[in-house]
């Protein structure tokens, strides 16, 4: 017969033979290892190019091609390559910073608003066609802009609006990735029993979508908005190809007009043009991250939910 004793004999033998569990914290560092690598060096991809623009901006001609390029030289003279870009060619540059954040501007809040209303009837309403309308969308996605240049330069000319600022606003105020983006946000966004509510309640469809929709849709209203604004900002070939006025230039064109009296030497070039093409792209990209920076709080999925509240 068994005892009690010896039952807890057993058992305490049988616990000394279970193996312990492995460490879980070793496990867990060895698999973060290698993804805090890549994202380090992800991180050192992207900041890389604009280090050595802030390094490269703080330079004359002959220290960027004497001294090391990842750090400053021995006499910087950042305000002095600012100032001399500024005044450069009767302070065009002016001209073109102001083109850009109107092009920029005007197009990023357009196709922002049209997408989100483009969206909104994609996904809180049907009628017939509805689906081939959005499959055409989606298939626009795939059209490459350079494809599209040539036609739309063709079409603003049988009309009259080459060379306006309405060649690069008009064609960048169609954006269907933003359009596709706000019709899945207003799928789970916009509650249909909101709704019905606003319809109950006496409100037209004018009125809900610009006193409810669109306050919940806002985190993705930004979302197309920084997309739209940063793509109309860095565009080359759409103005390259509509404007001819130099004073019509957004920064991108100017910059690389510059660029290329550097290149060539051709007339009004001068051996201190690298120096100010350097230091515009730099400032040219201080717009963006303070755009990135201000509007990066909107980018809250918890907005809709305290718009349905109210």
């Amino acid at each position: 017969m068994t005892t009690p004793a010896d039952t807890t004999a057993a058992r305490r033998t049988e616990r000394k033979h279970i193996p312990a569990p492995p460490p879980r914290r070793r496990s867990r560092s060895r698999r973060s290892t290698p993804l805090t690598i890549a994202m380090l060096a992800a991180l050192a991809y992207f900041l890389l190019p604009l280090l050595w623009l802030l390094v490269a901006s703080t330079k004359d001609t002959q220290d960027l091609f004497d001294s090391f390029g990842l750090w400053f030289s021995h006499a910087p003279q950042l305000l002095t390559n600012v100032r001399a870009t500024f005044a450069q060619d009767g302070g065009v540059f002016t001209h073109w910073l102001l083109n850009t954040a109107l092009y920029a501007g005007v197009s990023a809040v357009g196709a922002a608003l049209l997408a989100a209303a483009a969206g909104y009837g994609f996904a809180k309403f049907r009628f017939r066609g509805d689906r081939l309308a959005f499959n055409l969308v989606l298939g626009a996605i795939m059209v490459p802009a350079t494809a599209l240049a040539i036609p739309t330069y063709l079409l603003f000319a049988n009309v009259g609006l080459v060379n306006t600022p309405w060649a690069v606003i008009l064609p960048s105020l169609v954006n269907p990735f933003g359009l596709y983006l706000m019709r899945v946000y207003a799928a789970d966004a916009v509650p249909d029993s909101l709704l019905e509510a606003a319809r109950i309640d006496g409100a037209g469809e004018a009125r809900i979508f610009f006193g409810i929709v669109l306050r919940l849709l806002a985190p993705g209203l930004v979302t197309v908005l920084l997309f739209t604004l940063v793509a109309t900002w860095n565009n080359y070939f759409l103005p390259l190809i509509m404007l001819n006025n130099p004073n019509l230039y957004p920064i991108t064109v100017g910059l690389s007009s510059w660029a290329e009296q550097a290149q060539n030497g051709g007339a009004g070039a001068s051996s201190d043009m690298l120096p100010l093409v350097l230091t515009g792209s730099l400032i040219s990209i201080v717009p963006l991250v303070a755009a990135f920076l201000l509007l990066q709080r909107y980018w809250q999925s918890g907005l809709a939910a305290g718009s349905v509240k109210q």
